[in-house]
């Protein structure tokens, strides 16, 4: 095929009308920071994910910095991670001073394998962080499966779903807590993700006392609600009290006033994100060391965040694609190779042998709602045309 007359991007958010209106209607409002907008965003994502609690975090890095210190997390614990993961899941665990111990995936689902997870458990396991990688599901009962086998129910569960916004496992939504057996759920809204507040993130928990205690964490420390202390809405003395030291990870009303309308639409985003992955999945089944991402043996929604491939040549597939005007994304790279792990905590290659296996040959192909079956089509045929699969 003849390069694409326009370039077609890895990923691109959908922003409509609703959102510029709602975002213009804020800047009018003279409240931009923290305040209602947000508070009725968390109030409609708690609803749609099944949770009590839904906070909005200024992204979910913040996020899982501040879940884990909130739950207690120490220096001398330790924390199971995922090794196919993006970095910030196992960054946040040093960055509350914990270390993290890295778990190879399963090789149908790329998501953190259980029986890894039995086999990296040591008498300073705290918490473990399943990934629910590209928006599918990790297998939550199998997980809770192995800490109760190891005597380690004390372990916390504390979701990564980054991914994984209006996703489910087993018929209960990716959100729904204490459904799923863990403590919280952090997501993300980075503008590639599956719905978008520019950059943001939200966690959700059903234990009124653990979000108290992430509210603290995530500004100040302060015990003072700044949209009632500002908006006369409390009566004076308006005093607060810090009660630790906390961090500053508030979401706006601006960011906000999109995430309100991208979470009305993310069914319909979702559904079209299935639609182009089912699409990829026919066209693109067959062809000569072209591996398609696994389904898990167990019920879920996946919601498609991702449509990632194992080529027989990443870079040869990349630069064929980028050659044709087609974008693609590396999703990700094995965290435990990274300079910094190897140089701290002594990882060297072999050790997690699946997960090094798919970070050494993955590719994300272009995947949002805006993409047209046309889009698709040459996303199919550029594949083909590299890989000598026409």
């Amino acid at each position: 095929m003849l390069p694409r007359e326009s370039a077609l991007p890895f990923s691109r958010p959908e922003i409509g009308d609703e959102e510029i209106d709602e975002v213009v209607r804020v800047l009018r409002s003279g409240w931009i920071t923290t305040g209602p907008v947000t508070a009725q965003f968390e109030k409609e994502f708690a609803a749609a994910h099944g949770a009590r609690h839904a906070l909005a975090f200024s992204s979910c890095t913040g996020a899982l910095h501040a879940v884990p210190l909130a739950l207690g997390l120490s220096p001398d614990d330790e924390v199971i991670v995922p090794g196919l993961t993006w970095p910030a899941t196992s960054n946040m665990v040093i960055a509350c001073g914990a270390r993290p111990v890295f778990a190879d995936i399963d090789p149908v689902t790329w998501n953190l394998d259980p029986a890894a997870v039995e086999q990296a458990l040591t008498a300073r396991t705290r918490m473990v962080i399943p990934v629910h990688f590209a928006g599918q599901p990790a297998d939550l009962d199998a997980i809770r499966a192995v800490l109760r086998k190891a005597g380690r129910e004390d372990v916390t569960i504390l979701e990564d779903a980054a991914h994984a916004a209006g996703s489910s496992y087993k018929g209960r939504p990716i959100g729904a807590c204490t459904a799923n057996g863990s403590a919280a759920a952090c997501f993300s809204f980075h503008p590639i993700k599956n719905m978008t507040t520019g950059e943001g993130g939200m966690v959700t928990t059903d234990d009124d006392e653990l979000a108290a205690r992430i509210k603290l964490w995530k500004f100040h420390g302060v015990q003072r609600d700044a949209w009632k202390a500002y908006s006369a809405a409390e009566k004076a003395p308006a005093t607060y009290d810090v009660v630790l030291p906390g961090f500053k990870y508030n979401l706006t009303d601006i960011q906000s006033a999109l995430g309100v309308h991208q979470l009305r639409k993310l069914p319909r985003f979702n559904a079209r994100r299935a639609e182009i992955a089912a699409f990829y999945g026919r066209e693109l089944s067959g062809i000569d060391g072209l591996e398609l991402p696994g389904t898990a043996a167990y019920e879920c929604v996946h919601p498609w965040h991702l449509f990632t491939v194992l080529a027989p040549d990443r870079a040869e597939l990349m630069n064929g694609l980028l050659a044709l005007r087609i974008g693609s994304g590396l999703h990700f790279e094995a965290v435990h190779l990274h300079s910094y792990y190897r140089e701290r905590f002594g990882y060297r290659e072999g050790m997690l042998p699946v997960a090094e296996k798919v970070c050494a040959r993955i590719v994300s192909l272009p995947l949002f709602p805006s993409m047209t079956d046309g889009d698709a089509a040459d996303v199919v045929q550029a594949v083909r045309e590299v890989l000598h699969a026409v």
